[in-house]
């Protein structure tokens, strides 16, 4: 069997930067920085206060009180994500076969911050309980639940969980469920929530940058965490023609491998990081001369940023020099769960209108992470072919492959 082409016909996104697709790319496009002193839980005991949060959304305008007792901050996110991504898909649900219409999102930290509002409670309200409709949402597939309910989708329905890279490998087997004819459509990305137990973990680790995450600066200490969702809808080339839908791009195809190195650092030489593009442009049968933009994984530590530019240089040789590369984390932080859909999304729409949204905070050029990171602003480039990388905690490596469609 050919496998079939598979397109993506609208987006959802929530993030620190923009609760809309269009406020999120404007934010972008500006250099707008969403990173800013973190509100949801006290940070006084830790080295550094400041994170992706979102804000300016009411979860009372989207979901009734009864509804909302039930969805954890990251079920909010990707219901609001996934209704801004469907309503903007112009999809009668009437003419769907919704067994033929599924859903594989990735998720991290997940519902762990409405535990931790049920312990805390405990601690605080003792004798009295807490209500335990906030632990319904401790499961990491309950947002990937929650949307399929709303939207009665009875086709293929999974949850992917490998830490950063998790919703784009939610991305990578959607496109492959629709590639092999298993569905005709398919919501894919992630949604994740700020939570004290992850922010405390990476403090640990010494791995949040306390002024802000800067990747590829030389004076860069590390990351900033984020939160939020990106959602997209992937469908069959020739369904999404067959009822005249806008189509964002075309995803082409994607690599995904492990490096089995180490469970929190990257394999140091680059190979791993190497393999897993090469695996990708190998995956749909384009040469690295062909590739236009690389959306990085870029976080901000002093390793991860370095080793990546390593592979970036084994793939791409010389080349590399020429091409554009940034990382909206300087923007928006690290999402874990869901960064890999909020970054398919800017990759998307740097495809759909020639723009390179910056790396900002960026001051100080590093002598080993030389290449062009699109420093501070903008950059209008002419982009047919670009790829998004995720590289993950334990070496979970992922990296697709997206085209201009004309």
């Amino acid at each position: 069997m050919r496998k079939r082409r598979v397109v993506v016909t609208a987006m959802g996104v929530v993030s620190a930067v923009g609760n809309d697709l269009s406020t999120f790319w404007q934010s972008l496009k500006e250099g707008c920085c969403g990173i800013k002193p973190i509100t949801i839980f006290d940070t006084s005991g830790y080295r550094s206060h400041n994170g992706g949060e979102v804000v300016n959304l009411s979860p009372q305008r989207h979901f009734p009180s009864k509804q909302l007792r039930r969805l954890s901050r990251c079920d909010q996110f990707g219901i609001v994500a996934a209704r801004e991504a469907m309503a903007s898909s112009e999809i009668d649900l009437a003419k769907v076969n919704r067994e033929r219409f599924g859903i594989i999102l990735g998720a991290d930290s997940g519902g762990i911050f409405s535990v931790e509002k049920y312990f805390r409670a405990i601690y605080t309200q003792a004798p009295r309980r807490p209500s335990p409709s906030l632990l319904v949402s401790f499961s990491l597939a309950t947002t990937t639940d929650h949307i399929a309910h709303e939207f009665d989708l009875r086709g293929p329905r999974t949850t992917t969980a490998t830490v950063c890279s998790s919703s784009s490998a939610a991305i990578a087997f959607a496109y492959e469920t629709i590639a092999w004819g298993k569905a005709e459509i398919m919501f894919a990305g992630g949604s994740d929530s700020l939570c004290e137990v992850t922010y405390a973990g990476f403090n640990s680790l010494r791995a949040i940058d306390p002024e802000g995450c800067r990747p590829f600066d030389k004076n860069r200490q590390g990351l900033s965490l984020g939160e939020g969702a990106g959602i997209l809808l992937l469908e069959e080339l020739e369904h999404a023609r067959s009822r005249g839908a806008r189509i964002w791009g075309e995803v082409l195809g994607y690599g995904i491998c492990s490096e089995a190195h180490h469970l929190t650092a990257p394999e140091p030489s680059g190979e791993g990081i190497a393999r897993t593009i090469k695996l990708a442009l190998k995956d749909v049968g384009i040469s690295p001369e062909e590739v236009n933009y690389i959306n990085a994984h870029g976080t901000g530590t002093t390793l991860n940023d370095l080793v990546e530019t390593k592979g970036i240089k084994m793939v791409f040789g010389q080349r590399a020099y020429e091409i554009p590369i940034s990382s909206i984390k300087s923007m928006i932080g690290h999402c874990l769960g869901s960064a890999g859909g909020i970054e398919a999304i800017a990759t998307l729409l740097s495809l759909h209108e020639g723009i390179i949204p910056p790396t900002i905070n960026y001051s100080t050029p590093d002598p080993e992470c030389d290449l062009d990171y699109t420093p501070n602003e903008a950059s209008k480039r002419d982009i047919q072919i670009a790829i998004s990388n995720s590289f993950a905690f334990g070496g979970n490596n992922v990296c697709l492959v997206f085209r201009r469609y004309e």
